[in-house]
């Protein structure tokens, strides 16, 4: 991993800026898209960034913000107006509650916006506000999610990062996650750069966009060096090799006739070398059956893909699809049972198709979906085989995984559609 900081760019928003808040805005837009544009830090609208600025307010008077990541906006191409602004000062009164349900969180963060219309902060926005960096980074490396998925995660963190980042053990995101991850940093030894997720990725934090970047890129590296030190390389993302599309023309032509009478008619393939190891491992139906890599994905690809066998026809498909639905049905009902409040199903249909030896199909209600799913399935492959050469591939448990894909937010979103 190495740094895309571009000190003629910094200088030039440096110059252009007509204040002190502009410029370090600027400066924080610039660093959240050089973080955006890495696959291999983030993927579609994963990640996130902050910057804590003093503005004058309406009254004359100097006020604290955060500028955050909105709900929906991509690091890739955020400019100023994904970057809402919430008044700092009544998030404190946040940091002292044991308990506040995530729409109430979000309503809180709404009712503190400095401007109403703007986007609904993400849902990150306290963790973001109780770090003391000005600057604060997240990503979901793949290098850093290869050790964060492995049952002894925490303390291979640990030995890797010393005092530079600090371990926090696996909890939802949200306001549960950020009073955790607080009270963990409160602890933190002097000159922590950032915090270590199990199960979930990186933080960084710093005075300015470029220390925050540079840490981020550091702590990136660090996991790469100790997986180069055991053997195990975890190369950049593979590009779609053309040579395989004959052979899923058909499995494409199938699933498409199979499931867009349920509004997912969007099909993309992708094959890549580590895509066809991993399709191919012995033991892919139990590996791939663990969970998803970081909770992010499992709103867009379902907890567990359907692994359908090479050369399936029409019968088959139907039977395959058939036995994912059953799955699916009761891997909700029996978690549905662990919650204290009611949840609607999701619609019961893979969105990540695995043929051994072949490749992966993404499945959405649009191309932009599909072609997501298969960007996440490309990341995935290379993060299990390096996880398994390294020890065991160790996600999220089913329940924790269930919690993420049915969290309130979501809910609430079904329901106002």
């Amino acid at each position: 991993m190495q740094s895309r900081w571009n000190e003629q760019e910094e200088i030039r928003l440096t110059t252009e800026a007509r204040s002190d808040a502009e410029r370090d805005l600027a400066l924080r837009i610039y660093s959240a898209r050089l973080i955006g544009e890495d696959p291999d830090l983030v993927l579609h609208g994963g990640g996130n960034s902050s910057v804590k600025l003093t503005v004058t307010g309406a009254d004359g008077q100097p006020q604290d913000v955060i500028h955050i990541k909105g709900s929906g906006h991509d690091l890739a191409t955020i400019g100023a107006e994904g970057m809402p602004a919430v008044y700092a000062a009544p998030l404190e009164e946040f940091r002292t509650l044991d308990r506040l349900s995530d729409l109430d969180m979000v309503a809180g963060l709404r009712r503190n916006l400095i401007d109403p219309a703007a986007p609904t902060p993400s849902i990150e926005a306290l963790l973001h506000a109780y770090m003391p960096g000005r600057y604060v980074d997240h990503t979901h490396s793949t290098a850093a999610l290869v050790i964060a998925n492995q049952p002894d995660a925490a303390e291979l963190a640990a030995r890797i990062y010393g005092d530079q980042l600090t371990v926090v053990p696996y909890v939802m995101p949200g306001f549960e996650l950020s009073i955790a991850a607080d009270r963990v940093f409160r602890r933190a030894p002097a000159g922590s750069e950032g915090l270590f997720l199990v199960n979930h990725g990186l933080f960084t934090q710093g005075e300015t966009a470029r220390q925050s970047y540079l840490r981020m890129i550091d702590a990136v590296r660090a996991a790469e060096t100790f997986l180069a030190d055991c053997g195990i390389v975890v190369g950049p993302p593979e590009a779609h090799e053309p040579g395989y599309d004959a052979g899923a023309a058909p499995v494409r032509a199938l699933l498409q006739d199979a499931l867009a009478p349920n509004g997912l008619a969007h099909v993309q393939f992708c094959s890549t070398p580590s895509l066809r190891t991993y399709s191919a491992l012995p033991d892919l139906a139990e590996v791939s059956a663990r969970g998803t890599a970081t909770p992010d994905h499992v709103i867009r690809t379902k907890p567990f893909p359907l692994i359908l066998e090479r050369g399936a026809n029409k019968e088959k498909l139907t039977a395959a699809l058939d036995d994912y639905a059953q799955r699916y049905r009761a891997y909700f009902d029996r978690n549905l049972a662990l919650t204290d409040e009611p949840k609607t199903m999701l619609d019961p249909f893979p969105r990540t198709v695995l043929v051994p030896g072949l490749g992966a199909f993404g499945i959405g209600n649009t191309a932009v979906a599909a072609g997501i799913v298969v960007e996440l399935a490309e990341q995935t492959a290379r993060i299990i085989l390096a996880a398994e050469a390294l020890g065991r591939y160790h996600p999220l448990s089913e329940a924790e995984l269930f919690q993420m894909e049915y969290w309130s937010l979501e809910q609430a979103k079904l329901k106002k559609g």
